[in-house]
């Protein structure tokens, strides 16, 4: 597995990913930074996120349990070289990205806002 740059013909691969139409996937391109892990040319998960003056956002994470922990290096790596902490939202449902984001350290901070009627849980990383 290896971790790039996304690019435009990833988008159906991080659609699936997502569960989103090729649309959304079309939009982070456009308006994220977005990387990709790809396995034996196959896209097995995707990160997307964007900061602002204060902190760095993870938007968007999906894919294998292994895949997620490696691609969160990419908003790790960009929030270390600007001296920002990272901060993300895992929906109650998404087991394993609570999982890959436990796993690199990141700390549970306390709720967050609902997503179509879920729970979610904010984590951020300093």
């Amino acid at each position: 597995m290896h971790v790039r740059e996304a690019v435009e013909t990833d988008r159906v691969g991080i659609s699936d990913l997502l569960g989103e139409p090729a649309g959304v996937a079309d939009r982070l391109l456009r308006e994220r930074t977005v990387s990709v892990a790809v396995r034996d040319e196959t896209v097995v998960g995707v990160v997307a996120f964007d900061a602002d003056s204060t902190t760095v956002h993870v938007t968007r994470l999906a894919g294998e349990r292994d895949a997620m922990t490696r691609l969160l290096d990419e908003p790790l790596a960009f929030a270390e070289t600007e001296g920002l902490p990272v901060e993300l939202l895992v929906e109650e449902s998404a087991d394993s990205v609570a999982f890959a984001v436990e796993t690199k350290g990141f700390e549970n901070v306390g709720p967050g806002p609902r997503f179509a009627g879920e729970k979610t849980t904010r984590y951020r990383y300093d």
